[in-house]
């Protein structure tokens, strides 16, 4: 379809439609609000990215090529997009409690580290990072264990991969 044949479908809807300026005004509307739910769609994942899946996108019938799609099918795009925004909002919400409550478990762990013996909590739940974890563990190994020494400790963080780091130089035979 060349440029002119869309501009003219776009200004006078697809041929042999009636009412034109009112489907205009109702296709203009409702690409307006299939735009809006997708930038909510998009800032909601990104606010709460990894912990949070991008949608797949709004299921629409499959024509054999491009095809400007009618009210109903609009209709029918919009209010997926209204179901995925309700289902990420949701998420995300229980994404965020799931944080509070591990960040005060965490709390407690630092005030009271001996009621918490070899407690682990990974920092991918207080939304702080996908490597690490926050342990309980005696100070001073097993002399701390008898005496009662406890302490909050956060490891390293992500583990090197194995295998990918050689042991030779750059430029080493082996």
């Amino acid at each position: 379809m060349s440029r002119y044949e869309q501009q003219l479908i776009d200004r006078e809807g697809p041929p042999g439609a009636a009412g034109g300026a009112s489907e205009r005004a109702a296709r203009a509307s409702l690409r307006e609000q299939i735009a809006r739910l997708e930038r909510e769609c998009s800032r909601v994942v990104v606010e709460r990215f990894p912990h949070i899946r991008v949608p797949p996108p709004p299921a629409v019938a499959a024509a054999d090529g491009p095809a400007l799609l009618d009210l109903g099918a609009l209709e029918r795009v919009r209010d997926q997009l209204a179901d995925s925004v309700q289902e990420l909002r949701a998420l995300a919400a229980a994404r965020l409690e799931r944080e509070r409550r591990a960040r005060e478990r965490l709390e407690r762990m630092r005030l009271e580290p001996g009621r918490y013996k070899f407690a682990r909590l990974p920092v991918r739940d207080l939304g702080e990072g996908v490597c690490g974890v926050w342990e309980v563990r005696p100070r001073l190994g097993p002399i701390g264990m008898l005496a009662g020494w406890w302490q909050l400790k956060l490891s390293s963080g992500c583990p090197l991969a194995r295998g990918s780091r050689s042991t030779r130089g750059p430029g080493s035979q082996r």
